[in-house]
């Protein structure tokens, strides 16, 4: 009976090496699928078309300035006036990422634009829903609870203000 030769099962430095080459490439693959929120059609800063590039941290005081806000005048960014805002309907503002809605005469609403499923930003009002365009997500006018999903939990609220003069201000 002959006996072959049997190999040293010890690791070798050439294959713990080559393990770790390729673990390294998988992580660089999967870096690559990422859930971040960013629309199908964004260019490379993950801006979408006919959205606005993200503005500075300055461009809220800026605004309260270009409004003739001074010292005594109540703090927040203008966004819009009441007559800016369509009855049944609203207004997204992608750079301050707020919805501001009237859902019903003279009732003003505000929710975070940032949708609750993957953080993409809804970018239109209609037929009573405010809408993501990433997965289809549609929100209430009234409440911006979800009406149909992905997006599992309702969009937050935001704090406004509307001024006896009509101006609605983000507070």
């Amino acid at each position: 009976m002959t006996q072959e030769p049997q190999q040293d099962q010890r690791a070798t430095r050439r294959g713990v090496l080559l393990g770790v080459g390729i673990a390294g490439i998988g992580g660089v693959v999967l870096a690559g699928c990422s859930t971040a929120a960013v629309p199908y059609d964004a260019n490379e800063a993950g801006v979408a078309p006919g959205e606005d590039a993200p503005t500075s941290a300055a461009a809220p005081a800026a605004t309260a300035q270009a409004a003739g806000m001074g010292s005594g005048a109540p703090a927040g960014t203008l966004l819009a006036m009441v007559t800016d805002i369509p009855l049944g309907g609203g207004k997204v503002f992608l750079n301050q990422k707020v919805v501001v809605t009237q859902p019903s005469k003279g009732v003003f609403r505000a929710f975070s634009a940032v949708c609750t499923h993957v953080g993409c930003i809804c970018n239109k009002v209609a037929n009573g829903t405010i809408d993501c365009p990433c997965h289809g997500s549609e929100f209430k006018i009234t409440d911006g609870a979800v009406v149909t999903g992905p997006a599992p939990t309702p969009l937050p609220t935001r704090t406004i203000t509307v001024s006896s003069d009509g101006k609605i201000m983000l507070e």
